[in-house]
């Protein structure tokens, strides 16, 4: 205990990141995920930016590990190199935040423990936004808590990155689990071709390991292309599509013991095209796109015949999105339709539609005060219409200082899972169950100046009908109900400083922490599935120093859970660049915590890897 209180103290300037070069960047960057898109220091509501130089000096290799150093998000891994990961925001449930793709939702009727089943590599990544808190009117459905959104890369620049990495842990692996140690690694590979009018990027990449654990062992696949051309400086066109095939063996992850001996096999697919056209004050953007995902989960993988599910989900979308700018503001308008279907072998052949139409109007109301109003009205065949609005204000005290405060609803519609899944004796759907709903209220204040920034902010969110799966007791399975309400207080602060300390050296730091007490007001007789899994408490610290070539980065996360024992991780990482080549070490889990962040999975102990990287790029 006092070796990890003693590095905590070390630690506790967290995520040095080139701050002073990367606060210029993120101001300048303009928030994509939005339909009326507004540069980040326009915000006027708690939004967090990850930039692609952030990532490449982070200790991560997939977006699961990446997603896990920022402050407000919990990832919850059953295992490394992506293997598979459940998401949420500030405390809500994995099923209550929403991902996106360069706008497109990612979300998965079947269940959310598929929706970070992605095909980028992190190479393709321009920068991610994390934005936090009921976002109905922003994104639609599924927004309870908080969205992100991954935003790739689209530069007139022509740019080729290979990056090859492995590891061990260096210790031999479980008996009755083959022989050898446990090693693991991969090889991502992504490109532009750009030009002044159009830009492709392509990215393809594979991870294997032979597990960390009896039946964990894993291999994905990756392929990604997103591609734009501009017509002139009115009419663009853009597509995207992808596939991932990720292949896992599944120890413990849903039915932990019986499970022993299950595996997953989950296919993604996905496409998008979209095109940009401006007439004067006015812009329209139509889009088309497709999410395909097929689930095979065996629970005994050495006999298909039995126990095994089978998934085939398909959500077919259309939006139109307008804005149109005047003397007095930004007006936004529009329209997108969802069409979902599912064929299941324990949840049937089941499909609905989701209608949604939003209103918004962002105005600069004096000099430094700034709003931003609207709604969301939403028609579900299910469930009939519901009406979403918010409002988010920010006041500029002068250059540095900024106040700014939002209220806003959300919804979140029952999965497949949660209303039709039959898979006794373990978990139950409910056709019953209703959609979630919730207001959150929040306030921050936010300071920059040069490469300091500093936040702080408290919210309080309130959800009704909110769904848990609980049972009596282990005799019966598993099964969903509106519990009652969720309440939840929350206060977050971040801090982040970079500075020089001579010629060719820099040192940085941030640091993040955020606190949550939730309420549920319901049966306290029953047990829950996820209750144990709220998040309490949250620390994020590292460091990092550069001298000319040479950067070293020290991350340091401390996680309480609300009924479990907290954990500490330390991971560090070591760079040396040489011309277009980059040689980097990472250490994982330095100090081998013991830890589970789902489930019945217990997560590595120290893990050391070596990875290349190289980089062309054209810039003319």
């Amino acid at each position: 205990m006092k070796r990890k209180v003693l590095t905590i103290a070390l630690l506790s300037l967290a995520f040095g990141m080139n701050a002073q070069e990367n606060t210029k960047d993120v101001q300048e960057v303009i928030l994509q995920g939005n339909r009326m898109d507004i540069p980040f220091s326009q915000a006027a509501r708690d939004v967090q930016v990850i930039t692609s130089e952030e990532i490449k000096k982070l200790p991560a290799k997939s977006l699961n590990e990446l997603l896990t150093f920022v402050g407000g998000v919990d990832v919850k891994q059953r295992g490394p190199f992506g293997t598979q990961a459940d998401i949420s925001i500030d405390g809500g449930s994995f099923e209550q935040t929403l991902v996106l793709v360069n706008g497109m939702k990612m979300i998965d009727s079947q269940t959310a423990h598929n929706m970070m089943n992605l095909p980028i590599t992190l190479d393709a990544i321009d920068h991610i936004e994390v934005l936090r808190g009921a976002a109905a009117r922003v994104y639609g459905i599924n927004a309870l808590t908080g969205a992100i959104n991954i935003v790739t890369k689209k530069t007139k620049n022509s740019f080729v990155a290979v990056d090859l990495f492995g590891g061990s842990s260096f210790k031999s692996k479980e008996e009755g689990d083959g022989s050898g140690i446990y090693t693991g690694g991969g090889v991502q590979v992504t490109g532009n071709l750009g030009t002044e009018k159009q830009s492709h990027l392509f990215s393809a990449g594979k991870t294997s390991s032979n597990g960390q654990r009896y039946n964990s062992a894993q291999e994905g696949h990756k392929f990604f292309y997103n591609g734009a051309y501009r017509f002139n400086e009115n009419h663009s066109i853009q597509a995207l599509a992808g596939y991932t095939k990720n292949h896992f063996g599944a120890n413990g992850f849903y039915a932990a013991p019986s499970d022993r001996n299950s595996e997953e096999i989950v296919n993604t697919s996905m496409f998008s095209i979209s095109s940009k056209h401006q007439f004067g004050n006015v812009t329209i953007s139509p889009r088309i796109s497709d999410r395909y995902n097929e689930d095979d989960y065996r629970f005994y993988k050495d006999n298909l015949g039995v126990a095994r599910s089978r998934h085939y989900t398909n959500a077919l979308m259309m939006e139109l999105n307008g804005n149109m700018k005047t003397s007095i503001g930004q007006f936004g308008l529009g329209w997108e339709t969802r069409l979902e279907k599912i064929n299941s072998s324990n949840i049937g052949d089941r499909e609905r539609d989701n209608h949604g139409a939003y209103a918004e109007f962002k105005t600069q109301l004096t000099d430094k005060l700034m709003a931003n109003l609207g709604a969301y009205v939403n028609y579900n065949s299910d469930y009939g219409w519901k009406m979403y609005p918010g409002l988010d204000m920010a006041y500029m005290v002068d250059q540095h200082w900024k106040i700014s405060a939002s209220v806003g609803s959300g919804q979140r519609i029952p999965s497949f899972t949660d209303l039709y899944l039959d898979q006794k004796p373990g978990n139950v759907g409910n056709p019953f169950v209703q959609p979630e709903n919730a207001w959150q209220y929040e306030a921050n204040v936010n300071y920059t100046k040069g490469g300091f920034s500093a936040q702080t902010g408290y919210f309080f969110r309130d959800i009704t009908d909110f769904i848990d799966w609980i049972r009596p007791d282990a005799s019966v399975p598993y099964s969903p109900v509106n519990f009652g309400k969720n309440k939840i207080h929350g206060f977050y602060a971040r801090v982040q400083h970079s500075f020089s300390l001579g010629e060719n050296q820099r040192l940085g730091y941030r640091l993040s922490y955020n606190f949550l007490s939730p309420k549920i007001y319901g049966d306290d007789t029953n047990q829950s599935k996820y209750v144990l899994e709220s998040l309490k408490h949250q620390f994020i610290a590292g460091l990092q120093y550069s001298i000319q070539d040479f950067s070293v980065q020290v991350e340091n996360r401390w996680m309480k859970r609300e009924l479990n024992k907290g954990y500490n991780v330390t991971d560090i990482r070591l760079n040396y660049q040489w011309k277009d080549f980059v040689v980097y070490s990472d250490i994982t889990n330095i100090f081998e915590a013991q830890y589970r962040e789902s489930g019945a999975v217990p997560m590595p102990g120290r893990w050391f890897s070596l990875g290349f990287r190289y980089l062309w790029q054209n810039n003319k």
